[in-house]
């Protein structure tokens, strides 16, 4: 998978879709993937209150095996639009920490519109950004953490091919609407107290502990927080 991506990122770009303020990168395939499933997902949408444009948030579990995609309605506050099974992710529970150690991340990321691969061997991804400046300031180590297609994973969180389709049109509808970076939060479990205790006795608790604060402002208020992590802990901003 990381020679994929580097191919993406250092060999000739495919063209752009230019945007407002973004450009994401198409090829025939994504073109046909956005085309195939854009329609479909507006009335979706509608049905619910929700808009293509508006802002998206997403939140991916381990366990169970999830990728929600939120928008945001005009009030600011974001719902939950639909939510698709992982195919396969690798590692079990925990954080990822080194190249070569098959983990697939926990924490949190974004992803913006030049970390889309259309070109992917694994049909359609996109980038996590891992690692962070939590991940750094840690000293783990790995790249080309991806979400995609094709159902197989080595590290990344792999879709169906009509999953990921979906999930990359909602994302350029995003983008399209002005939204710069796609919020991505990634947690083990649902956070709640009782899986919390449950999980106690693993050697992650602590960090887990640290997601929490997240995962339970955005149950709260339905508001994406700003969360800090170059410390190498991670912490909800508050105003």
């Amino acid at each position: 998978m990381a020679l994929v991506a580097a191919a993406f990122l250092f060999m000739g770009a495919p063209a752009l879709f230019a945007l407002a303020g973004a450009d994401v990168p198409e090829t025939s395939r994504s073109r046909a993937a956005v085309d195939r499933t854009e329609a479909r997902l507006v009335q979706q949408l509608q049905a619910k209150g929700m808009s293509l444009d508006a802002a998206m948030f997403v939140q991916i579990t381990k366990t169970p095996a999830q990728l929600t995609v939120f928008k945001q309605s005009s009030d600011g506050a974001y719902s939950a639009f639909r939510s698709w099974p992982i195919c396969a992710f690798s590692g079990g529970l925990g954080p990822k920490k080194k190249q070569g150690d098959g983990k697939s991340p926990e924490g949190f990321y974004s992803v913006a519109p030049g970390a889309m691969n259309p070109a992917s061997s694994y049909h359609l991804s996109f980038n996590l950004g891992y690692p962070n400046a939590h991940d750094r300031a840690r000293g783990y180590t790995g790249d080309y953490l991806m979400v995609h297609g094709n159902c197989v994973s080595i590290g990344c969180y792999a879709m169906t091919d009509d999953g990921i389709d979906e999930i990359w049109t909602l994302m350029r509808g995003a983008f399209e609407g002005g939204q710069a970076r796609v919020p991505v939060h990634i947690f083990p479990f649902e956070m709640t107290a009782a899986n919390l205790q449950r999980h106690a006795g693993r050697p992650e608790s602590e960090f887990w502990r640290t997601l929490a604060p997240a995962w339970a402002e955005f149950e709260a208020t339905g508001q994406v927080p700003r969360i800090t992590g170059a410390s190498g802990t991670y912490r909800v901003e508050t105003e």
